[in-house]
């Protein structure tokens, strides 16, 4: 994740299996991360309650669990 960055975007790969998430909120009191989790929904055109946080809530790297179906979805953003 890529807190304080210009525009919010997700897509592409750090290193060999991490999504990038950057989002335009500041790294303060959790608002980055739910705005990253929003933002991985959204790009999945899924509802933000099938994301869910699993590890980094305080951290760049952040573990997060998807519904078997959106698989697609993510390899798709890996991608991009």
């Amino acid at each position: 994740m890529k807190p304080g960055a210009g525009r919010t975007r997700v897509g592409g790969r750090y290193g060999d299996a991490a999504l990038v998430v950057a989002v335009q909120v500041p790294a303060v009191d959790g608002r980055a991360t739910a705005a990253a989790l929003a933002a991985l929904a959204k790009a999945l055109g899924c509802p933000s309650r099938d994301v869910t946080l699993v590890s980094g809530a305080t951290s760049r790297t952040k573990v997060v669990e998807v519904p078997d179906e959106l698989g697609p979805g993510v390899a798709a953003l890996l991608e991009s």
